[in-house]
């Protein structure tokens, strides 16, 4: 799809940079931009800080904060490695939502072990917290990311997000929502595997499981999370199940459902045919996913099955983007100091819905140069179909009003359709 020299040709200067909201064309507008007449806001938001989201950029700006220590398919690479990373996520978020947002990437906030060390990390965003609207944690190596995100939802009046926990679970969900409708089986009865018990991982279990899924195991590197093992971590212990089945093959048999954010190549022909019938495969471990939609079509020959990956070069791609930008946008748009469960079940359900929508923009069919229709290659929307902020973000907006975390209890005239 391109060549090394053509990515190092598009980032070369970076891939982000500072606009000027207004004109600085003489004396007056450069007295007003700065002194004296700068003063005056000052003086205002110091008498009223909840100014400051109107007066400055804070209302729309989101920073994203990293230690690089677990970047996706790279790993530990370090805060200065990382920025090309963040500066990507800046760009989405400009993109898709009109969401202004900033690279933040934290240097020495590790341990002497070479760990994240929570409370540096924590009282690091804290110092930095005041110019922003939210906090997006991002590519930070669990099991400290948890308590990180949890520490920083209590002790900032601002929406904290940690991508890599949530992002994934909640497209995820969307994409099982719908799979479930295609298939005609209910998410209480069907048999969940889920490969990969990092952040997202984790947070995938806890989603579906809070959502009606009752049957699910979830399988680290060294097998099924049992609760006879002695090396889980509490995180791990929450989900372990009670069986005798040690390894990812065995609890592939009769599975209706296998989730993967793990590594490359780790599932076989032979453990797809062992599925269920009409089963959904999301391998999803970037660059090369845990079996080749290929290997999948292969073996199963003509049977129905739903194929989903991390990829954009093929079809159902569960990608953060879908999530990140648009629930931020929901979030700051009616103020909202959290991000709560209830916001996030709300992104899902607007993404499995929209999905079901007749109708697809013809900027989305040129984008990917094919026509879409709701079935098992689209069960979930694209990034570029714009209609997502009036779906996603107004149910997010609307989610936080109902949770009580919102500050502004009207809807912007934005989200506002026909009167509805």
């Amino acid at each position: 799809m391109f060549t090394r020299e053509e990515v190092f040709k598009y980032h070369l200067g970076g891939k982000i940079g500072l606009s000027i909201l207004k004109e600085l064309a003489g004396q007056k507008d450069l007295s007003m931009a700065y002194t004296p007449g700068v003063s005056l806001i000052t003086e205002a938001i110091k008498g009223d800080e909840s100014l400051a989201y109107s007066l400055t950029a804070k209302g729309n700006l989101v920073a994203i904060v990293t230690d690089g220590t677990a970047v996706l398919g790279l790993g530990n690479v370090g805060a200065k490695a990382s920025i090309p990373v963040m500066e990507g996520k800046a760009v989405l978020f400009k993109t898709f939502a009109e969401v202004d947002a900033w690279p933040i990437p934290l240097e020495n906030v590790s341990g002497k072990d070479g760990h994240t060390d929570v409370d540096k990390f924590v009282d690091a965003v804290m110092k930095i917290s005041g110019m922003y609207g939210g906090i997006n944690l991002e590519d930070i190596a669990a099991p400290a990311c948890f308590e990180i995100e949890d520490r920083l939802d209590d002790m900032l009046d601002i929406p904290v997000f940690h991508d890599d926990q949530w992002g994934t679970a909640i497209i995820t969900l969307a994409a099982l929502k719908n799979y479930c409708l295609l298939s005609g089986k209910k998410i209480e009865e069907i048999k969940i595997v889920i490969n990969g018990a990092g952040a997202a991982g984790l947070r995938i279990v806890e989603m579906i499981k809070r959502s009606g899924a009752r049957d699910c195991v979830l399988c680290d590197s060294k097998g099924v999370v049992r609760t006879e093992r002695k090396d889980l971590n509490k995180y791990k212990k929450k989900h372990a199940v009670d069986t005798s089945k040690s390894s990812l093959s065995d609890v592939f048999i009769g599975a209706d459902v296998f989730i993967g954010v793990s590594v490359a190549d780790c599932v076989t022909e032979e453990m797809i045919l062992s599925m269920a019938e009409y089963p959904a495969i999301f391998a999803m471990a970037n660059p090369i996913s845990e079996i080749a939609p290929e290997k999948v079509a292969k073996c199963m020959k003509g049977r129905k099955y739903i194929m989903a990956t991390g990829r954009s070069d093929y079809p159902n791609q569960v990608n953060n983007v879908l999530g990140f930008p648009f629930i931020f946008r929901g979030a700051l748009d009616v103020r909202a100091h959290k991000i709560t469960f209830g916001m996030k079940l709300a992104a899902a359900e607007a993404l499995a819905d929209l999905a079901r929508e007749k109708e697809i923009p013809e900027n989305v069919k040129k984008a990917y140069g094919r026509n879409f229709e709701f079935g098992p290659d689209y069960i979930i929307p694209t990034p570029f179909d714009m209609r997502i902020i009036k779906w996603e973000s107004k149910r997010v907006a609307e989610a936080a009003i109902k949770d009580k975390v919102a500050a502004i209890t009207k809807l912007p005239d934005k989200y506002i359709v026909n009167g509805e």
